[in-house]
């Protein structure tokens, strides 16, 4: 079974950045797409961001300018580039990987802004 790992989240200031990646745990794995998702405290889980298999990227109007996804040359990590960060940003951050036909979910990283 395929586990993906996020990393990179951690307390920052309002108006830092943070970059969170998502890699398969143990092995590499191929990624086809992936997006990201956060979910706040007492909230659904909301959609952040996606890039498609083709580099295309689409993302959720709250974060439009201010985060960019990303993902390596050998499509082996995905990554989430967060900039002028707010306090709405705080949530736990998740991402989704599209590979050999299947879907997978990290377990999440906390990611945290302080005024």
């Amino acid at each position: 079974q395929v586990q993906f790992v996020e990393s990179g989240g951690g307390l920052v200031q309002a108006g830092g950045s943070l970059r969170l990646s998502c890699a398969a745990s143990g092995s590499a794995f191929s990624i086809n797409a992936a997006a990201w998702y956060r979910q706040a405290p007492g909230k659904q889980r909301k959609w952040v961001a996606t890039i498609t298999s083709s580099g295309t990227t689409t993302y959720a109007d709250s974060v439009k300018g201010r985060f960019t996804i990303s993902r390596d040359n050998a499509k082996t990590t995905v990554y989430l580039q967060m900039n002028s960060l707010k306090l709405e940003d705080t949530a736990v951050y998740y991402c989704q990987i599209f590979g050999g036909g299947r879907n997978y979910w990290g377990q999440g990283t906390q990611v945290t802004v302080s005024s």
